[in-house]
């Protein structure tokens, strides 16, 4: 057995996240993205595998309605607020935003051309916008009720505009609309078949066929050239999306090769159109005829009940770009991709992808198979979700419960088959065969909801449930076939009253001889398998019982409460061995890891623990959930982690202990290597390129001593200014912020203050607002600078009290020469001046006095510089005085 090591880290990867929450979506020209209504943002969701592209924060009210520009640029949308916004989406700013409506805007379509904006609301009014300008071109007028739909004819030469709308009683009407500056008449007619709300409108390939569909169970196919009704269509279903079959598609192909099997002639003006609606079925209509060529047999969704009775089956539907088939919108938030083949004269549509956009509470999961490729979700509804992690596309679900279920459990059979058995509300429990998702048993029994289950884990020929009604149960899998066709009633082989209250998680020993209960009771059992003989109960927790696992190593078991800690517990005398406390909320879910050395742990505090054993130690905390943290699932090598709570969020976690320490060492290698090539620039003179490797390293006592070392060179300014041009903005935010810092030391000041007057020399201020963080940055350097300032300005003005008391005294006076050069000394004059003032006459030294009493040292002839108040340097000798 190969020696194992500790984890220490874990990397989260988000792999499910709620993206849809029913209502208005657009799909990109090409498919590659979606854009949906996430409550009151709109989420950027990549087609292929459901992960969240960016993210649009509305105005805190829902989005209703949704259009992208035909380049997929621009993305349009409003919301209950009435604010018709303008999104560009490489940058995701607003770049524009106007309010027209009277009431919400319900629907909206881009011209395309991409100039133009058609809106309806519920105000019954239909308005088109310049994109450009945002102001009003269009406003019409004239449906009764509220516009549910408008559509731009898609060839740009005809400039129509259909809208439909319901409006009311038993009347509702498509009106096509000129946009047009040609026609005083802006409503060229009114189409009046439908007697419920339109909600669906398409075109046909050839530009003269518009199909309007509505809840009234009819599709009507009207005549572009005189508007009449060519046909109606009986769909006997409330329709909701309507679309046209594009001629050089899969989809047309394969429907042409079933035609023509099937020896059914048609017209050379023959199209196919889509229909879906209320009962979930996808159906596919032939114009010539009005006939009916598929009808899908069993629906991939299970129907809605509406308050007032109505079944919602898909809400919408659209026909992907190329060859990407068919995508459909179901009512519970989920969007399936279907692919049309023709095999054996027969038409065969296969759903190749499910994304769901919202996936409400996740209560429970599990990996599936050895090879761990697929998650099983409980997700506080009837059925079971099981997702492809590699695509985190649905595979399938698993319905049969008829209430919520709240357990599951996973496990591959001593025959190799992969097994799933769920527990729900429904008071059963249900045995699921994965590779062809079908039941193969129902155990009733219980009198309350099944709140635990769990498979055994070495013979896999038995699983026990523990329910509210506060008992135990060993169910059997004798019986089971491969070739079933009705799922089997399980039987109880053993059934005990374990506890006082409800049972909230069960485990089954590695080696399947004992089980262990834990309950809102606040205690612990282990029962001997197979007649549920107590053997040790666990007393100690002050709060319910949430999760328990046997070690996979030692006799000894994990309890998780809700107390807040997590206890290891001796089964042969049921004493608590270690007690860990971190987590700040109650304890959801504990398992053991690294065979036993460790534990994993979530909890209601949304954070996710990873302790050891030995030590009693929290080695890690991960706050990747924003609520309760109910699910944790360990995959067999327990390299790979996954957790789903209140947040709708699926997260995937893998062991980076490894990656992590290469990692560190190769930075460390990195830092050596940076190092030494830092010293030889130093050693070349090279400070540009050394102070870029500073910033690099960042090594701030490193960077300020290069600075202090080019201070005190020739051509100071030159070396400096070099290097800071050399400097992005965030190298200059990283400056700044070392600056501060120097800044608040005295000894350190007169650099940084030097630094900072090079900055502000090179840099115009526009550029220097432009820096992240700059205003707090500046705050913290004023202060300081003030005081430094001061406190020089307090020593030159104490040099002046030297200058007077020398000069008092006779031990020095001012050099009388003429200075010659007066662009050094620009302000000679003034000074000339003063020195009048202060009663200090010039001498000629050309001509000495013989008898004077003072005498100059050949060493004061020389001269030395004195300060004269803080504008120049003037030469005064030292006098030596006569004995």
């Amino acid at each position: 057995m190969e020696p194992f090591r500790l984890k220490a880290n874990y990397r989260c990867v988000p792999i499910l996240q709620q993206f849809y929450t029913g209502g208005p979506f657009v799909v990109s020209s090409d498919g590659s993205f979606i854009a949906c209504a996430c409550g009151d943002s709109i989420k950027i969701v990549d087609s292929a595998n459901a992960s969240i592209r960016s993210t649009i924060d509305g105005d805190s009210e829902t989005v209703t309605a949704l259009a992208l520009s035909p380049n997929d640029t621009l993305l349009f949308s409003s919301s209950h607020s009435r604010q018709i916004r303008v999104w560009d989406l490489s940058t995701l700013k607003c770049v524009r935003s106007w309010k027209g409506h009277d009431g919400p805007v319900m629907c909206m379509a881009c011209h395309p051309s991409g100039g133009l904006l058609a809106t309806g609301g519920a105000d019954r009014k239909v308005l088109v916008w310049d994109v450009d300008g945002g102001y009003c071109t269009h406003y019409f007028k004239g449906h009764g009720g509220v516009v549910s739909c408008v559509m731009f004819h898609p060839d740009p030469e005809k400039q129509l505009l259909f809208s439909g709308s319901d409006d009311g009683g038993e009347n509702a009407t498509v009106r096509v609309w000129d946009v047009s500056k040609t026609k005083k008449k802006n409503c060229i007619a009114t189409l009046d078949n439908h007697r419920s709300a339109v909600t669906s409108m398409s075109v046909s390939e050839d530009g003269w066929t518009l199909l309007s569909a509505g809840r009234d169970k009819v599709v009507t196919l009207w005549d572009l050239h005189d508007y009449s009704n060519k046909k109606t269509v009986i769909t006997n279903e409330a329709v909701e999306a309507v679309c046209v079959i594009g001629a050089g598609s899969p989809f047309a192909s394969s429907l042409d090769s079933y035609r023509q099997n099937a020896k059914k002639g048609a017209g050379s003006q023959a199209f196919y159109f889509v229909t879906v609606g209320e009962r979930g079925i996808v159906r596919i209509w032939s114009s010539e005829g009005a006939v009916s060529m598929f009808e899908q047999k069993a629906s991939d969704v299970t129907a809605n009940i509406d308050e007032d009775g109505s079944r919602r089956g898909f809400t919408s539907a659209v026909m992907l770009a190329s060859d990407q088939g068919l995508l459909c919108v179901t009512a519970d938030q989920q969007f399936l991709f279907y692919s049309l083949e023709c095999t054996e004269e027969l038409l065969q549509l296969s759903l190749t992808k499910r994304l769901v956009g919202y996936n409400e509470e996740v209560v429970d999961m599990k990996f599936i198979g050895d090879d761990e490729k697929f998650l099983a979700l409980a997700t506080n509804i009837e059925q079971v979700r099981v997702y492809e992690l590699a695509s985190m596309s649905c595979s399938y679900v698993l319905a049969g419960h008829t209430e919520i279920v709240l357990c599951l459990d996973t496990c591959v059979s001593s025959s190799g088959r992969t097994l799933i058995v769920t527990g729900s509300k429904d008071n059963t429990v249900r045995l699921w065969e994965s590779g062809s998702t079908s039941c193969i048993g129902v155990g009733i029994g219980h009198m309350g909801a099944v709140g635990a289950i769990a498979f055994s884990k070495r013979k896999r020929d038995f699983f026990v449930s523990g329910s509210s009604d506060h008992t135990l149960k060993v169910w059997s899998m004798d019986g089971l076939s491969d070739n079933m066709t009705a799922p089997i009633n399980l039987k109880a082989k053993a059934v005990v009253a374990a506890h006082d209250k409800d049972i909230n998680s069960v485990a089954v020993a590695p080696n399947d001889s004992l089980v262990c209960s834990g309950s809102q009771d606040r205690t612990a059992c282990v029962w001997r398998l197979p007649d549920l003989v107590s053997v040790v109960v666990f007393k100690g927790h002050k709060r319910g019982i949430w999760s328990v696992e046997f070690s996979p190593v030692d006799q000894c078991v994990i309890t998780a409460s809700g107390d807040k800690t997590i206890r290891i517990w001796a089964i042969s005398d049921g004493s608590c061995l270690k007690t860990f406390e971190g987590h700040t909320s109650s304890v959801l879910r504990a398992f053991f890891v690294t065979r036993g050395t460790q534990i994993v742990s979530s909890g209601a505090d949304g954070l996710v623990k990873l302790w050891t054993v030995k030590t009693s130690e929290c080695v890690a905390t991960y706050d990747h959930h924003e609520d309760k943290v109910w699910a944790l699932a360990v995959g067999r090598k327990t390299e790979m982690l996954a957790t789903g709570g209140s947040d709708a969020v699926v997260n995937l976690w893998f062991d980076s202990t490894a990656a992590d320490k290469e990692e560190a060492f190769l930075k460390e290698e990195e830092g050596v290597l940076k190092g030494q090539e830092l010293e030889n620039a130093v050693s070349d003179a090279d400070y540009t390129k050394a102070i870029q490797i500073a910033f690099e390293l960042r090594k701030p006592h490193r960077l300020f001593a290069l600075f202090a070392q080019l201070c005190r060179k020739r051509g100071t300014e030159d070396h400096i200014d070099k290097a800071l041009k050399a400097m992005g903005n965030e190298e200059l935010r990283m400056l700044f912020n070392y600056v501060r810092e120097w800044n608040t030391k005295p000894k350190l000041c007169y650099v940084s203050q030097f630094v900072l007057f090079r900055v502000f020399n090179i840099f115009p201020p526009t550029d220097i607002v432009q820096i992240k963080g700059i205003g707090e940055l500046l705050e913290g350097l004023i202060p300081y600078s003030q005081r430094h300032f001061g406190r020089i300005d307090r020593l030159v003005r104490s040099t002046f009290l030297l200058d007077y008391t020398l000069s008092g005294m006779s031990v020095i006076e001012p050099e009388t020469q003429q200075i010659e050069s007066k662009t050094e000394f620009p302000l000679q004059s003034e000074i000339d001046i003063l020195d009048k003032e202060n009663g200090i006459e010039e001498e000629d030294h050309t001509h000495e006095n013989a008898s004077s009493k003072k005498r100059k040292s050949n060493k004061s002839r020389r001269g030395s510089h004195k300060k004269v108040k803080d504008l120049t340097y003037k030469k005064v000798e030292s006098i030596q005085l006569q004995a």
